[in-house]
């Protein structure tokens, strides 16, 4: 019986994820974190998703501790989400320790339940600034975590060296792009599907659309020739 879990959010990237796990997996059990972000629809969507999927379990935890450290613009109301970078040289959307934080608790649920993956859409490859994206800070991590709990598991990152463009063949590969471009919130604004057409969130998810449906041949077989 193999197990994963998935960090799930409801996004295009998450959501992508999860739909692979679930044709390789026995048992996919979701994780949904309630950090105080400005839009709890985001919830509400990872919840109608994991339904509608048949996913084996899905938790939300509520991490709202991390709303009181972090300040970005995912966590406060007063803070306008734009492509301009801070003075450290972060997008004001960083959300500092996010990642470390799901990522540990994800990994102490999968010891709780067994599973051998636990499942993250992080990606290096659009790279937006967050340090906590990284592979190198992936790898880092998972061995800690291997070390501090005495028990072998990995962290997946199948997005991780995916472009916009290929991260939408991979939903199309499952026959899933029209499922995954109208159920998911990636919007920073809180519109499902397309989005507000403004954020930067929204851009980049257009323009690996518009590049994937404009180049699909061959967008499908780079993602193909990644996939070895």
């Amino acid at each position: 019986m193999r197990k994963a879990v998935v960090v799930f959010s409801g996004g295009q990237d998450s959501t992508t994820c999860l739909i692979q796990a679930i044709a390789q997996y026995d048992e996919v059990h979701c994780i949904t974190f309630d950090y105080g972000q400005r839009h709890k629809l985001e919830i509400e969507v990872a919840e109608a998703i994991c339904k509608e999927l048949n996913v084996t379990a899905h938790k939300v935890m509520d991490v709202g501790l991390l709303n009181e450290l972090a300040i970005s613009s995912l966590t406060r109301d007063s803070i306008e989400v734009s492509h301009e970078l801070q003075a450290n040289g972060l997008p004001n959307s960083f959300v500092p320790g996010r990642n470390i934080l799901f990522l540990t608790l994800a990994g102490i649920y999968a010891y709780q339940i067994g599973a051998e993956s636990v499942i993250t859409g992080v990606c290096e490859t659009d790279f937006s600034g967050y340090p906590d994206c990284r592979d190198e800070f992936v790898k880092s991590l998972n061995q800690s975590l291997v070390l501090g709990m005495d028990r072998n598991f990995t962290i997946e990152t199948p997005l991780m060296w995916l472009n916009k463009a290929e991260t939408w063949a991979l939903a199309d590969q499952s026959e899933q792009l029209t499922f995954v471009r109208e159920k998911t919130l990636t919007c920073y604004n809180g519109i499902i599907g397309d989005g507000c057409g403004d954020c930067p969130s929204c851009d980049l998810r257009r323009a690996g659309l518009k590049d994937y449906l404009d180049n699909r041949a061959e967008v499908m077989a780079s993602l193909v020739s990644k996939q070895g």
